[in-house]
């Protein structure tokens, strides 16, 4: 791993004769810091902050609405606090008591009930549940300045928790404090919520930063969950995947985003964000659906329903077979509009409707016919193939108004755009959801943009902003219509960078007979992704520097089972996505991964399927199977190796600054009466 190396310490003299740091600048600091004595206690704490070993930074992708397996991961910490407590008791406690205490930590009010069910000597549980708990938060906060930790603590117990903390109960003068406080705690039928309290500072300061690299909706069954979660958690970014874009771009009023959303959430049978989580009105789909094809069996578009336990029952599949057909062929209509109003995009090829022959159950694609599987297309006028009928045109219009009505759909995509973006980089790891332009040799592509040709960074760049003017209100009138249509060709266009492959196929797996008009080519990104060249070639483009520097995608299922890797480019590219969605199990094999990048080294988490939080509370079941090390330090990571280093380091070098100008009389020291 990288050390950065900076010559200048704190203390150390200036040799200018003025100060780098502008003096109205200076000004504005000593406002803050108005003196010599408040200048260099900030530095003596910057300084000693910069010493602390690097915070714990998780990366997962591709979650698709798997919000139990997600809570899971956040209170295991992708088994970073099994991983503390068996270092500190696992000589000292049994197999199963580690797990009893590792699945208290994750779910203390359910595991709560249990024990004092089962339990003979309650306030004996408690002591030493109570000592271990200070134990393991001890470890947890070692990372942490006192400040931090004092944050993070319930105001109720923040004194009592601060003292147990910074107290050892092996220390003899201390020994009775310390017991005195754990039986007053139990005496006074306090253990229950302090046990909860700690449990969960545990759980929120095992990870210093979760990194979301994209697709949170579609598939699973919590998407709105996991938003929730996300939206009270403080400190997440989020890289924007293709599915994330179409919600976004449903959720901007694009029709053919609503739509896709529609169709997917029927496809896979999971009806819960739409209706439980965002409110949206589903009856007028079920009643046009029932009305336009009752003889229809709709055969082809039955959903796939991964969790056979909870399926729908057979009457329900079959109206959501005719709902799933209704949207999917107002789709293609929608499409088509987008496509003739966007003739820069090149997508004439996607427009198939007007290629139908129904009288012979055909299609003609580039000169050749193809049978269909389903010919029956009662809404579809082979004059005017594209335009809506009334009826399908009052639906669309009932459902742009019941997704743009959902305040909480609105509050959560707000969330994404402010804790989201195209890409980012930490820490010389460079992050984005799937791909990037590449041309044939491996250069960057340039691609257009609303009339500009744009690539690499500068691209991606130009795309979040694009993204963000479809929701801005001060976005001039037209703009603000391209940026809302953008987001379908984000979700489908073959030079976007959340997919970048040469079609997306869904009318042909639908209706066409012959496998092979179903095929989707990948861009050059996927093809050439296994050379350490052009990923270099990429990092460069973006700036990340360091010895050890990667880039960190999802988007891509990696089928461990089958022995692939998801390490690429001589360990460069660090594809992440293990399939959290049950929908992807039995091509993976495995049910997701988080990349964990702690002060030692980079660590790469699989996981099992994750069966319940009740199967975990009772028989301690967790998420974790096998863990490969990715990159070791070869010393142990602190502050000052991590971009949070360069920023403080920074800010010592201002103060330092500060300190010469109040020296020499450049600003002037003013002394705060008490």
């Amino acid at each position: 791993m990288d050390h950065k190396n900076d010559t200048r310490q704190a203390g150390q003299p200036s040799h200018r004769e003025g100060t780098d740091t502008d003096l109205r600048i200076l000004r504005l600091l000593a406002q803050t810091f108005p003196n010599v004595q408040a200048a260099s206690t900030e530095i003596i704490n910057l300084e000693a902050i910069l010493n602390l070993p690097k915070g714990t930074e998780h990366f997962v992708a591709d979650l698709h609405g798997e919000h139990e397996a997600f809570s899971h991961l956040l209170r295991n910490a992708s088994g970073n606090i099994r991983r503390k407590v068996t270092e500190l008791f696992g000589t000292s406690l049994r197999e199963q008591d580690i797990k009893n205490l590792c699945t208290l930590i994750y779910y203390p009010e359910s595991k709560l009930e249990y024990v004092k069910a089962e339990e003979d000597n309650i306030d004996d549980f408690y002591g030493i549940t109570l000592h271990q708990l200070i134990m393991v938060l001890q470890s947890v906060t070692s990372k942490y300045t006192r400040s931090r930790v004092r944050k993070q603590l319930p105001k109720e117990y923040a004194y009592i928790i601060e003292e147990l903390l910074h107290e050892s109960p092996s220390d003899y003068d201390k020994e009775a404090y310390f017991r005195r406080i754990i039986e007053t705690i139990i005496s006074t039928g306090q253990a229950d919520s302090f046990i909860i309290a700690l449990c969960n500072v545990i759980q929120r300061l095992s990870i210093d930063q979760l990194h979301i690299l994209g697709d949170i909706f579609d598939r699973g069954p919590g998407a709105h969950l996991i938003m929730d979660t996300l939206c009270d958690y403080e400190r997440f970014d989020m890289q924007w995947g293709n599915h994330d874009a179409l919600w976004m771009g449903a959720a901007a009023g694009n029709d053919a985003c609503i739509a896709n959303v529609l169709r997917i959430s029927l496809r896979y049978g999971n009806m819960t964000t739409l209706e439980d989580g965002y409110g949206i009105n589903l009856v007028p789909l079920a009643t046009f659906a029932l009305d336009t094809y009752g003889d229809d069996e709709c055969a082809g578009f039955m959903p796939h329903v991964m969790d056979r336990e909870h399926a729908p029952e057979e009457k329900t599949l079959k109206l959501m077979a005719k709902m799933h057909k209704a949207i999917s062929i107002i789709q293609f209509k929608l499409e088509g509009m987008i496509i003739d109003r966007r003739s820069e995009w090149n997508m004439e090829d996607r427009k198939l409707l007007h290629r139908i022959h129904k009288e012979h159950g055909t299609i003609e694609i580039d000169g050749k016919e193809y049978e269909l599987k389903d010919s029956n297309f009662p809404t579809v006028n082979p004059e005017s193939p594209y335009r809506l009928t009334p009826e399908e045109a009052s639906l669309v219009k009932k459902l742009h108004h019941s997704f743009m009505v959902s305040d909480k759909l609105n509050r959560h995509i707000q969330c994404m755009l402010s804790h989201g973006c195209m890409y980012a980089v930490y820490n010389s790891n460079l992050l984005y959801h799937a791909s990037m332009p590449l041309n044939e040799d491996g250069s960057l592509k340039e691609v257009e943009l609303h009339g500009e040709k744009y690539k690499g960074r500068e691209l991606m760049h130009r795309i979040g902003m694009m993204m963000r003017a479809a929701f801005n209100d001060d976005t001039e009138q037209e703009l603000k219509k391209f940026a809302i249509d953008y987001y379908w060709y984000l979700w489908c266009g073959k030079d976007s960078p959340l997919f970048d492959k040469s079609k997306m196929a869904t009318f042909e797996r639908y209706f066409i007979k012959d496998d092979s008009t179903h095929a989707e080519e990948k861009g050059n990104y996927f093809k050439l992704r296994n050379d350490e060249k052009v990923i270099d070639g990429i990092l460069d483009a973006f700036g990340v520097h360091g010895q050890h520097r990667h880039i960190i995608n999802g988007h891509v299922p990696v089928r461990a089972a089958k022995g692939e890797s998801p390490l690429r480019a001589n360990g460069k590219l660090l594809v992440i996505d293990g399939g959290f969605a049950k929908a992807y199990h039995a091509t993976t094999g495995i049910a997701g991964y988080t990349l964990v990048y702690h002060s030692r080294g980079l660590e790469l988490v699989q996981h099992e399927p994750f069966e319940s939080a009740e199967m975990a509370v009772k028989e301690g079941t967790d998420i974790l199977g096998s863990k490969q090390i990715v990159e070791l330090s070869a010393k142990r990571l602190r502050v000052r190796d991590t971009d949070k280093g360069d920023e403080l380091q920074g800010q010592i070098h201002e103060l330092l600054d500060l300190l010469h100008a109040f020296r020499h009389g450049l600003v002037k020291e003013r002394h705060i009466s008490r």
